[in-house]
């Protein structure tokens, strides 16, 4: 819960077992650029838009090359979905080891070489001769991607607290929840003029071009003054006392348990609105898009207009809450409880459940990282690494029983949903801060 301190200083958190801080900006700061980074505004959210929307595009812009890869490397069907599943699970276990490295180096040395491993891995990936090479590879692609999204959350908890940090969150939501959208239709108009590796060839160019930016751009935003010396065993440490707090795992469990709910959503859909409905492929596009635009502009309402006005636990619990009955509302639609559904009828409870992604996940995003000022970094990859492995967990639970049925895909996100909002309440405990805030209001400073 925040306070405004009397004397309008810095935002504080009250939580049981936090620290408040009010950072103030020293030389040191100054000398790393987080006034200058501040100033940038529309620049510093391009660049960390840019970086947390590569992951999703080096994903996505490769979906409609599968059957490609398929025959030109003459492998399985299931040996080119390990493409997938190996930059995914970099993805989740390079903020594992990115995170403490931005802690210890600063923010720059760890994202610039991320960057450019990232850049070698894409360009062999084009090259790739055969399947297990392309494999090995989009591995360490993943692996080094995951740079981009664990430092993108670290910088904003250096140059934000509260109220703004929240609101960035939403904004950057705009930027990233763009790129899932557009990112097939990518790779769908590559393919139009050349095979599956011209998509990596344009990936290196994107690559190439937001290195070139950060270097450019994006200043130091850890003080060295700030960061930790030590080595594996500190940051071990440090991960292990993170997961001992009780409310920062209440978020981190929160958030990634929604964050599986739209990963099942992201399994399941194409073949719910395509086999089980009969919806051409532009169908399911328009739909896809129209659930993207959803979760994006109630994200934009939530930080335009929520933050600094209704308390972000309140706003969570909000949205936990729809999420978890949309699922419901899905999984008697597609039970039969009320008949035959409509397609029209299981969009609607799609659209609502991915709007509701809006609110949780900026909300635990900000929540999490406010009690961590002194470990953001590995703060930003236990978040991280909990919600890609949460939901590489969920997805293929959605096709337990077959493509003929859109049971599983409810029962998975009714499931994550209920998860979610029972670690909010159970080890967040939303009402202690609020009480004690509250008697701090009475009592005064």
């Amino acid at each position: 819960m925040e306070m405004r301190m009397p004397d309008g200083g810095q935002t504080t958190d009250t939580r049981e077992g936090h620290i408040p801080t009010a950072p103030t900006l020293t030389k040191t700061d100054t000398a790393v650029g987080i006034p200058a980074a501040r100033r940038a505004g529309i620049v510093v959210t391009l660049v960390l838009g840019g970086l947390t929307a590569l992951p999703p595009l080096s994903m996505d812009m490769y979906l409609p090359a599968l059957p490609a890869v398929t025959r030109a490397l003459g492998s399985s069907a299931a040996t080119a979905q390990l493409t997938l599943t190996a930059c995914l699970t970099g993805m989740a276990l390079g903020q594992l080891v990115v995170g403490p490295m931005s802690d210890k180096w600063g923010r720059r040395k760890p994202l610039l070489l991320g960057m450019v491993v990232y850049v070698f891995a894409t360009a062999i990936c084009a090259l790739a001769p055969t399947v297990e090479l392309l494999i090995g590879f989009r591995l360490l692609q993943g692996l080094a991607g995951a740079a981009g999204i664990v430092i993108a959350r670290a910088v904003v908890r250096d140059l934000y607290d509260g109220v703004e940090m929240a609101r960035f969150f939403s904004t950057l939501m705009l930027i990233s929840g763009v790129a899932p959208v557009i990112a097939p239709v990518i790779g769908g108009q590559v393919l139009q003029v050349t095979d599956w590796r011209g998509i990596f060839v344009v990936l290196t160019v994107v690559g190439i071009a937001l290195t070139l930016v950060v270097v450019k751009w994006l200043h130091e935003t850890l003080p060295s003054e700030k960061r930790h010396s030590g080595g594996v065993g500190e940051a071990l440490g440090t991960m292990r006392g993170l997961l001992a707090d009780r409310v920062f795992t209440g978020y981190m469990l929160a958030g990634g348990l929604a964050f599986a709910a739209l990963f099942a959503y992201i399994a399941a859909s194409p073949f719910v609105v395509q086999e089980i409905y009969g919806a051409s492929p532009q169908t399911y596009s328009l739909l896809f898009g129209v659930n993207s635009i959803g979760l994006i502009t109630v994200g934009q309402i939530n930080g335009r207009l929520l933050v600094g006005r209704v308390s972000m636990d309140k706003v969570l619990a909000f949205g936990l809450v729809v999420i978890t009955l949309a699922g419901v509302a899905l999984l008697l639609m597609t039970c039969g409880v009320f008949g035959e559904p409509s397609l029209f009828a299981v969009a609607a409870g799609l659209f609502v459940l991915m709007s509701a992604m809006g609110l949780a996940m900026p909300n635990t995003n900000a929540q999490a990282l406010m009690r961590t000022p002194h470990a953001a970094g590995s703060a930003s990859a236990l978040i991280g690494t909990a919600s890609f492995l949460i939901g590489a967990v969920a997805s293929p639970l959605v096709g337990i029983a077959g493509e003929a049925t859109a049971v599983p895909m409810a029962v998975v996100q009714v499931v994550c949903g209920a998860g979610s909002l029972v670690c909010f309440l159970a080890l967040c405990r939303p009402w202690q801060s609020q009480h004690r805030a509250a008697t701090a209001e009475l009592t005064g400073p």
